[in-house]
């Protein structure tokens, strides 16, 4: 008898045929990837080859939206894999997809210039863009995009320059890709091993037996404290041992700047350099004239002007927090003798902060972390967007998940109909980076027929791990964390947009903050932790007594933690409104560019520009304003509904039909007036943080 072995079939080359077309995370490996991106290359050069052979007059259908007649996904190919293998590069990674990452990473940015500069179908967009008739608004626009996106690409540029182009761009991705991998190499690489309980004085035990399940893991002794927030925030915030939380600050603030092969100092200056030149080759003056013409800011000077008046609003109430920190941590802590009147340092701020917000309104993260059950907490925020929206969301374990930490949701709207795919990923792991974002693995559209493409969304963040002892707790700051993420969630769960590429967070960078920092808001609202804040033991709920010290430690050090967000826009400026080549020496580049922003003496042996993952690897160059820009917006929205009522269904159902619905199909203050009735303006902002009278 022969044996025959029939070939496995990719799963990315047919129908999923999964609920609601998922991915099939479950029959993905990790041979399927190369194959499917060379196939998917393959079929893009296809498409391209009919797009511009077609004799007919271009127009709108047959060039810009001509994907729209694919049958079953046949030219989404590519997209569909990359979608998957680099969502999975930042959520669950190992060194085989770091090392196919680096071998495809400069094979599909070769690819992506070869359809970007190619002149044939520049010049039908070009004839379409300039000889359309009759679009709708939301087409006129898919169509300005493109154009301006084939333009922002070089399709005006010589062929000599469109080489080099190629040239800049390809390095470009694989150096960003490689301070990414380097990042998470040293992350993963430290841990600070204990094996003495002395050296745990002060430590809550929440924090205790999270370390001592981290060296369970490792098969190790003791506890292990590592780099992760859950480990790291406790520690540096409750570790009475000033030499411990020494070591661990500086292994913190030191990523990316060690004689190692993880080192990112030159990878940063090149990136610097890079795009510098792209801009300038077309046509910009530097890098951030380039980002900011498709930004609300509009320009540099839009940009400095809120930095800056955020810098003359807040400072000066930051200097007193200082001060008012250095006497209390000299005169007011009972510090041990051999640390009196010492200077403050960096890895003592949050040490001393905590005891004396909780001196001021005996208030302390510890103290509210059992209210905050991890599940009970979905519930809280699920129910929330029940309360606003009327929709529900139900976990389905039939849809295939990449990690068994990954709870899928179902999300139905109010009227009982399908809206979306929800993935939930919360805790930290060894393949997954720090820190947390928002993506999807389904873009939303509305495709010929008329039927409503619904997208799958994923939050990924790094919350308390449960201990065989304990399920998650949280603090109150992955509460907001959570939020945060669920409002980007939000805004493409509910998009209502015909065109993917419009859909969603496809928005405008300084307009994508919104939605998520909207929700904060409701993390110390009583009528919401009401509904979900209950002792994970005895079910009692949340005091109002804890309640009314949240409130009122809300704005606690909340001058200092503005001008550190300005610092950061102030730095990522300072790399890219640069006209010259970039040759100074990083560290100190960094101390001078944010200068004004940075309240007390500098340290000069750490560095944040080697992990400053946002601006040099996350899309955010000459965009870091925009977490600012965003604040300004959120508080003035946020004023409406406390204006109208926080559970409003009406002023929420404006914010979802404004807003949340539309993604990119309108300007955004646009979209924004149309909720508010107004431009917003930086008061409410300034009165929420008791910068300026109510």
């Amino acid at each position: 008898m022969n044996e025959v072995t029939e070939k496995r079939k990719n799963p990315f080359f047919e129908p999923y045929n999964t609920l609601h077309d998922t991915a099939p995370f479950d029959r993905i490996s990790m041979e399927d990837y190369e194959e499917a991106m060379m196939e998917g290359i393959r079929r893009d050069k296809e498409y391209l080859e009919k797009t511009i052979n077609n004799p007919e007059r271009p127009t709108f259908d047959n060039t810009i939206i001509n994907k729209d007649d694919d049958q079953e996904g046949y030219y989404d190919l590519l997209d569909r894999v990359t979608t998957v293998f680099f969502n999975l590069l930042s959520a669950e990674t190992n060194d085989e997809m770091d090392a196919l990452a680096q071998k495809m990473s400069p094979i599909l940015t070769q690819h992506a210039n070869d359809m970007r500069l190619n002149e044939q179908l520049f010049e039908r967009v070009k004839y379409v863009h300039r000889h359309h008739r009759r679009l709708t608004p939301e087409e006129k626009r898919l169509l300005d995009d493109c154009y301006e996106g084939f333009v922002r690409s070089g399709a005006l540029l010589s062929k000599e320059d469109k080489d080099r182009l190629r040239q800049l761009t390809e390095e470009a991705s694989l150096l960003g890709l490689q301070f990414s991998q380097n990042l998470l190499k040293e992350n993963k690489a430290f841990m600070l091993h204990l094996t003495d309980s002395q050296q745990l004085d002060g430590l809550p035990q929440s924090a205790i037996d999270a370390a001592a399940e981290e060296a369970r893991q490792r098969e190790l002794e003791g506890w292990v404290f590592t780099l992760d927030a859950p480990s790291y925030s406790p520690f540096m915030t409750y570790s009475t041992q000033r030499e411990l939380r020494r070591q661990m600050y500086m292994a913190y603030n030191t990523k990316g700047i060690h004689d190692n092969d993880c080192n990112n100092l030159e990878i940063c200056k090149r990136l610097v350099n890079l795009r510098r030149e792209i801009a300038q080759l077309l046509g910009y003056k530097t890098y951030a004239d380039y980002v900011l013409k498709r930004r609300m800011a509009k320009n540099v000077r839009g940009v400095y002007h809120l930095l800056n008046q955020l810098v003359d609003a807040y400072r000066p109430a930051a200097e007193k927090e200082l001060e008012e920190l250095k006497h209390f941590a000299n005169k007011g802590a009972k510090r041990p003798a051999k640390e009196a009147q010492q200077r403050l340092e960096p890895w003592d701020t949050g040490f001393y902060s905590h005891k004396l917000k909780l001196k001021k309104y005996n208030i302390d993260a510890e103290m509210l972390r059992p209210y905050f059950q991890l599940d009970k907490v979905i519930e809280g925020v699920f129910g929330l967007a029940t309360r606003l929206y009327g929709i529900t969301f139900r976990e389905n374990k039939d849809i295939p998940v990449y990690h068994p930490d990954v709870k899928a949701y179902e999300v139905i709207d109010r009227d009982g109909s399908y809206l979306a795919v929800l993935y939930a990923d919360f805790h930290p792991r060894k393949g997954k980076q720090g820190g947390a974002w928002m993506t999807q693995y389904q873009g939303q559209w509305i495709d010929r027929k008329g039927e409503n493409i619904r997208p799958h969304v994923s939050v990924v963040m790094n919350l308390t791990k449960p201990t065989p002892d304990k399920p998650a707790l949280l603090t109150l700051g992955e509460v907001e964390t959570f939020l945060h993420e669920f409002g980007h969630a939000l805004h493409g769960i509910f998009s209502n947009c015909r065109f993917e590429s419009l859909s969603g967070t496809n928005v405008l960078w300084d307009f994508v903050e919104l939605p998520s920092q909207f929700m904060e808001n409701f993390a110390i609202e009583k009528e919401f932790l009401s509904t979900f804040a209950f002792h994970y033991e005895t079910g009692e709920p949340l005091p109002d007594e804890l309640i009314r010290r949240i409130v009122r430690s809300r704005n606690f050090m909340a001058a200092t933690a503005c001008m550190r967000q300005v610092s950061f826009g102030l730095l990522d400026m300072a790399y890219y409104t640069r006209k010259d080549a970039f040759t100074d020496d990083i560290i100190s580049f960094e101390k001078r560019a944010w200068a004004k922003a940075i309240i007390g003496r500098q340290r000069h042996d750490t560095c944040m520009t080697t992990q400053f993952s946002h601006i040099m690897a996350g899309g955010y160059a000459a965009g870091y304003y925009s977490y600012k820009w965003a604040e300004v917006l959120d508080a003035d929205a946020f004023a409406v509904f406390k204006r109208e009522g926080i559970f409003n269904q009406h002023t929420a159902q404006r914010f979802r039909d404004c807003i949340l619905s539309r993604g990119a199909t309108d300007d955004p203050m646009t979209l924004y007036k149309n909720f508010r009735g107004g431009e917003p303006t930086i008061d409410a902002l300034l009165k929420r943080n008791g910068i300026k009278e109510k």
